[in-house]
């Protein structure tokens, strides 16, 4: 039988990702840091790449504009006619002679940054360039000062050496007393001193060793106390007081008064000292009051303004080295496409800030209680764009506000409590009545979830109880049961 072979062409439309618009893509979803860090490495691989300061230099338009124009045509969705400030980067004539000598008579290349925080609101050099301490080395420092022997001192070094940042032993001490020759009353001796050292507690195994520790080193030992943490445990977790009190033969405000000192305690004491990174957060856009009405400045802060270089456009006219050619035509275009990203990303983040400003106006005016539900859907609509590049642009973006630092995910909650004539709420408003209604309860007639529900409903935010006990358990609070004082 005989097979026939045809051929055929077909038209199909299809989105190609280009190695650019990868590029944009990806300086969408950027921390402000990663992107200066993205732009100076492409400064650096990419000699088409100029910084240049816009208030020291006269700009006409030269064909780089042009090739940048057509560049902003295939992109209308980042066009936006009420951005009004100037963009990050720029192009412009460049006269190689005069950028010489301007540059050695002026060394300030800064950009202008209309949303330049104040410097006395920054962060103190020391707290940015400082190294902080760890654990082992805070309890290393307390070690050198204690009389002992060679193999006691490496003996507890080795413990030290296995407690992990909570202040809790990683390994059993049983493993450890393995790996030394110290006997075992010894060996425990040392282990004592390590759990007094400062933070004390630490080099323990269980949440009651290192609580035990701290009790024993109070200044009034209270046996109470260490018999409730010995033994009780679990029912102070349930606040079952009276069946402590009854066990222990003491009076039930004595139980209750006694288990108050346990909240002096740390339950991870070595998290009070360490050496981890401080990790400041660098606003994308701030959020300021002027006379009354609310504006957004996109963060410029450390963006260099860019132009491509006009000697290595000259190339291009003339007659040379066609590889030569070549390779600046590929710089040339990607220099462009970087400028044209950055300046995407900057007007696209102005324009979703610009809308959620506008629709939650009653939050920036009365505080977190009055976020309104609000969807990517919402804001996507309002300006035009997909979903999804909402979505990019709110990824790890954070707003300086004038009432706190918030990411701009935050703003996005679906609505809860509106149905059957109730009134839609975000979900962080509603955790905060959750919270709000618990933490003036009756203790020892505690609310529960039905009954918290029902008083939610009073405000028209109708809610099934598993509704609310799942957003109880989000903010970690524990039910009715558990927090009654018996």
């Amino acid at each position: 039988m005989a097979v026939k072979f045809n051929q055929s062409q077909v038209q199909i439309q299809g989105l190609m990702m280009t190695p650019q618009l990868q590029q944009a893509i990806k300086l969408l979803t950027l921390t402000h840091l990663e992107m200066t860090n993205v732009i100076a490495e492409e400064m650096v691989e990419n000699p088409m790449l100029e910084e240049f300061d816009p208030n020291n230099e006269d700009h006409q338009k030269n064909e780089s504009d042009h090739k940048l124009e057509s560049l902003e045509a295939q992109n209308k969705e980042a066009d936006s006619d009420s951005f009004q400030e100037n963009g990050p980067v720029e192009k412009d004539d460049f006269d190689w002679e005069s950028y010489v000598d301007s540059f050695n008579s002026n060394s300030s290349t800064s950009p202008t940054d209309l949303s330049r925080p104040d410097f006395d609101e920054m962060p103190n050099y020391e707290n940015i360039v400082s190294k902080g301490q760890t654990l082992a080395e805070h309890l290393e420092w307390q070690l050198m000062m204690e009389d002992l022997s060679q193999a006691e001192a490496e003996f507890a070094r080795h413990i030290i050496h296995n407690i992990n940042d909570d202040g809790y032993l990683d390994i059993p001490f049983l493993d450890i007393c393995k790996e030394t020759e110290l006997d075992q009353d010894e060996a425990e001796d040392i282990l004592e001193m390590v759990r007094r050292f400062d933070p004390v507690g630490c080099a323990t195994e269980s949440l009651q060793e290192c609580l035990l520790a701290q009790a024993r080193i109070a200044e009034e030992r209270s046996p109470l106390l260490e018999k409730l943490i010995c033994d009780h445990l679990p029912d102070l977790k349930n606040r079952d007081h009276a069946k402590i009190a009854k066990v222990l033969g003491v009076t039930e405000e004595m139980v209750i008064n006694t288990a108050e000192l346990l909240k002096n305690f740390h339950p991870k004491p070595g998290r009070l000292v360490g050496g981890g990174e401080t990790h400041y957060i660098t606003p994308d856009i701030y959020v300021v009051e002027v006379g009354g009405e609310f504006q957004v400045k996109v963060n410029d802060d450390g963006v260099p303004r860019l132009r491509v270089s006009q000697m290595y456009q000259q190339m291009l006219k003339e007659n040379g080295n066609s590889e030569a050619k070549e390779y600046v035509k590929e710089r040339l275009k990607s220099a462009l496409w970087l400028i044209k990203s950055v300046q995407t990303r900057q007007k696209t983040i102005y324009r979703v800030a610009i809308e959620i400003v506008k629709q939650q106006q009653d939050f920036f005016k009365k505080g977190p209680k009055f976020l309104k539900p609000m969807i990517l859907k919402d804001i996507a609509n309002e300006i035009g764009m997909h979903e999804s590049t909402v979505s990019r642009v709110t990824t790890n973006k954070y707003m300086h506000t004038p009432i706190g630092l918030f990411e701009l995910k935050y703003f996005f909650n679906s609505g809860v409590g509106g149905k059957d004539g109730g009134i839609d709420v975000s979900g962080e408003v509603l955790k905060l009545k959750i919270k709000e209604l618990i933490a003036n309860e009756n203790p020892k007639k505690p609310l529960s979830d039905q009954k918290i529900a029902d008083l939610l409903s009073r405000d028209d935010v109708k809610v099934a109880r598993r509704t609310v006990a799942k957003y109880r358990e989000m903010l970690g609070i524990l039910s009715s049961s558990k927090r009654k004082v018996k």
